[in-house]
């Protein structure tokens, strides 16, 4: 059995549209689009592409995430009000754990590679 790499284009189309949940959301209407494109056997790595429109909303993760910004700005806060900007071209993680808001502003879109470690 051969195994093969798989590429990721930032410009993936077929994704999940949704809007952001209403009980997270802060301000704006944005809808957001994953396009997940790999998950390992055990269903606990996902990787892909996610896009999201301009608006504020409240993140809690039980994940770590490893993101690349593709494209757009966004403002990532945590609990105690610590704000970090992140725009194309950066690379930057998230560990499980984290509670806080993502802002993206305009049109964002990140790679993303999420593992959820088992219970």
């Amino acid at each position: 059995m051969s195994i093969s790499i798989l590429r990721m284009p930032a410009s993936s189309a077929g994704g999940e549209n949704s809007p952001i949940a209403p009980a997270k959301l802060i301000s704006g209407q944005p809808m957001q689009e994953t396009h997940n494109m790999f998950t390992n056997n055990a269903e606990n790595f996902f990787c892909g592409v996610w896009r999201s429109e301009e608006g504020k909303w409240n993140i809690e993760y039980s994940e770590d995430e490893f993101c690349y910004m593709i494209s757009g700005e966004a403002i990532i806060c945590s609990e105690d009000g610590t704000c970090e900007t992140v725009k194309a071209g950066d690379a930057f993680a998230i560990p499980a754990g984290f509670k806080g808001t993502w802002e993206s502003i305009g049109h964002a879109q990140k790679f993303y590679a999420i593992y959820e470690a088992s219970e």
